[in-house]
């Protein structure tokens, strides 16, 4: 039983590693990553200067992801599409990579969006009172 559950351990721990294997990739080779990633700080650090309720920052945390998922999800099809067409230029390896890079870009503008619905009314009045 101690063996199992240790086998079970050693693979979870290893799927870990993968998995922030497979982030740091992102983070090294996206320019836009970089982009998200000081655009989701920023949003954080606003929201907590905000004082955000707990479901606002439900809904920033799913945002958030949301970006996050569809950039990881990108850099992933890219990576198969040059796989498969040997990083030659075909019409197709261009619809897949355009379209995943679309999906990128409704996961931002819905961020953006969601952002200016939540931080915008508690943000301007916090500036308003600053500005007072």
């Amino acid at each position: 039983m101690f063996q199992r559950m240790a086998g079970f351990f050693r693979s979870r721990g290893r799927s870990f590693r993968y998995a922030f294997s497979g982030w740091w990739h992102v983070i090294r080779t996206q320019r836009n990553a970089w982009i998200h990633a000081v655009v989701s700080v920023a949003v954080l650090l606003v929201s907590f200067w905000l004082r955000l309720p707990a479901r606002d920052w439900a809904v920033i945390f799913v945002a958030i992801a949301l970006v996050w998922t569809a950039e990881f999800l990108n850099t992933a099809l890219e990576a198969v599409v040059d796989l498969a067409s040997h990083n030659e230029q075909h019409v197709l390896a261009r619809v897949g990579k355009d379209v995943g890079a679309a999906a990128v870009l409704i996961a931002a503008v819905a961020s953006v969006l969601i952002g200016l619905l939540i931080l915008g009314p508690p943000l301007w009045a916090k500036i308003d009172i600053l500005l007072k």
